[in-house]
């Protein structure tokens, strides 16, 4: 990638680490699919004036079938599982489930767009996934986990690389902008189920809940989304998946600076895998001595 599409995939992975501490907040006066809907949203609103101002036009037909499902398996059933998710499992362990989506994001990118399966990428995923699994374990909050929710984080990975999966061939014929508006807009309208919800929860519910509402569909969703699509265009979903294992060892810093959460030392070789795993998976194999010499 180049240092347009570094800078992006940056700016994503740190909003989406911001998310966590948002969903775990507003989640506690928002119910799951309430929280989705409210989230889709503020993100739907905010994307589909950029839209507007920007002319972006509607998206070729051979776009729709990648923005369709990408809107409704990751916009709309990963924000409910994992909003539902952590409701019954602390945050370690959703983090550590949920990691395995980059999994799925390298092994069907692999078959299924023909990315290849790289030896340094899936060296990589499992020294992160480590990682993940690290901070995940030093982060629990003594066993309280429940197995529905470790299901519905499980599910929210699957569907969360899968999503990416169909996203990626769309962004082929569509530009990133369109591909995560229009997404956005189908996994608003999959959420509707949920507008009651939202309209009995919305009155009642503190500021501060509504405002973390709006903030995970301003820019976790709306900004954090369009800069993935660009940075995804530009390189293969595997490597952009493990990108994402930077998000635990993030949510520890930022647990650490906002909320004066000191981490232990097992937390902070845990985040210490995740960037060496994540180093690791983007790095190049190397030439064979004497190749290329003339």
């Amino acid at each position: 990638m180049d240092s347009k599409a570094l800078a992006a995939a940056g700016i994503t992975v740190v909003l989406w680490a911001s998310a966590f501490v948002s969903i775990r907040s507003a989640g506690a006066e928002y119910s799951p699919g309430a929280l989705a809907l409210g989230r889709l949203l503020a993100g739907s609103a905010v994307l589909v004036i950029i839209w507007l101002v920007r002319g972006g036009g509607l998206p070729p037909r051979a776009a729709w079938p990648g923005i369709l499902g990408s809107g409704v398996l990751w916009f709309g059933l990963y924000m409910v599982a994992l909003n539902w998710g952590e409701q019954l499992v602390d945050a370690g362990t959703a983090a550590m489930v949920v990691n395995i989506g980059p999994i799925v994001i390298a092994l069907l990118g692999g078959w299924l767009l023909k990315e290849g399966f790289p030896r340094a990428l899936f060296a990589g995923l499992a020294v992160s996934f480590a990682g993940a699994a690290v901070v995940g374990l030093s982060m629990s909050e003594g066993g309280g986990s429940s197995v529905a929710g470790v299901l519905l984080c499980l599910l929210a990975a699957v569907s969360y690389g899968v999503g990416v999966v169909f996203q990626k061939p769309a962004l082929r014929h569509a530009s990133a902008l369109q591909v995560t508006t229009f997404g956005c807009v189908v996994g608003t309208v999959a959420c509707l189920p949920f507008a009651g919800q939202l309209i009995e929860e919305a009155p009642v519910a503190s500021l501060g809940a509504t405002l973390n509402v709006v903030y995970l569909g301003v820019f976790p969703t709306a900004l954090a989304f369009t800069t993935w699509a660009y940075a995804l265009a530009r390189t293969t979903s595997g490597k952009m998946g493990a990108t994402t294992y930077l998000t635990p060892a993030l949510v520890v810093l930022m647990s650490w600076a906002v909320l004066g959460e000191v981490p232990g030392w097992l937390t902070l070789l845990g985040g210490l895998l995740c960037l060496v795993g994540v180093g690791v998976s983007r790095s190049r194999p190397r030439r064979l001595s004497g190749q290329g010499v003339r």
